[in-house]
């Protein structure tokens, strides 16, 4: 088995559940040590549960819109385990629907979840991972953050957001041996969006849907150095990279999409009677 995380020290945000859950199944298998965070300690002590055979792990439930808890995060990992390696920024919220409906603190709690919290704790992270001597710090970005998206404008502008700020931030980190990536997938096979299917765009299931398992990949890919950014499924990604291109082509584009999305929620739904 390739174990070049073993005693490594991973820090996973949003890690009771879904992508965050794979995340640090996948990094326990290469026998890491965990720090696994989320906002609910239960499903945290189940995740630590199942895992603690494979590896130590440390359990923090916290808030990450809360910076100071954020700051205490890193200083946790550091004492617990002697230094910082990897953070995964995985933990999102998605109050779904056109911006007008939504209530504005809701809009408020996406951006400090989604963009702030990462954006915090990538710069709380980077003197820990100096002392370390390397390191990686990846974002779990979104298809919607390469182009718009109606009915998810506020999560589209985070992610967007989140995209280019792994990419700025990985050419200012470049020669210190910290890299800096982002992983950005359609549709995810998770509670995040199978748990509300019926608020879910209906564009958003005419992607191929990905696993959890499979996304967890592609942060060890990133957590490894290996790319800047992993798009998923690939082909997807080279759709929205045009239809950011071309608004005129998204636009014209959309009702078929729509249509097709339709038909395969449709399927989701029967799957899940």
């Amino acid at each position: 088995m390739n174990s070049e995380f073993t005693g490594k020290t991973v820090i996973i945000t949003g890690a009771s559940a879904g992508v965050g859950a794979a995340c640090a199944r996948a990094f326990a298998a290469q026998k890491a040590n965990l720090v696994l965070s989320a906002r609910g300690q239960e499903g945290l002590d189940r995740i630590a549960d199942e895992l603690s055979p494979q590896c130590s792990v440390l359990t923090v439930a916290m808030d990450v819109a809360n910076s100071e808890q954020c700051m205490e995060l890193l200083a946790k990992a550091e004492a617990k385990f002697g230094h910082v390696d990897v953070l995964v920024n995985n933990a999102g919220m998605h109050n779904r629907g056109d911006l007008e409906k939504l209530d504005p603190a809701d809009v408020g709690a996406m951006v400090d979840i989604n963009m702030r919290a990462p954006l915090i704790l990538s710069c709380a992270a980077i003197p820990y991972l100096r002392r370390a001597g390397s390191g990686s710090i990846v974002m779990v970005g979104s298809l919607a953050g390469m182009s718009p998206l109606q009915g998810a404008a506020t999560y589209s502008g985070t992610k967007a957001g989140l995209r280019a700020f792994a990419y700025a931030l990985a050419d200012e980190v470049r020669e210190s041996g910290i890299t800096v990536g982002v992983v950005s997938p359609g549709p995810i096979d998770t509670g995040f969006i199978m748990s509300e299917i019926d608020n879910v765009e209906d564009i958003v299931f005419s992607q191929p849907m990905s696993s959890a398992e499979s996304v967890a990949d592609a942060i060890l890919s990133i957590a490894r150095g290996e790319q800047t950014e992993v798009t998923m499924p690939a082909s997807s990604g080279k759709l929205v990279t045009l239809s950011y291109l071309f608004p005129r082509l998204r636009r014209y584009v959309r009702p078929k999409l729509y249509a097709k999305g339709r038909k395969n929620k449709d399927k989701y739904r029967n799957r899940n009677a």
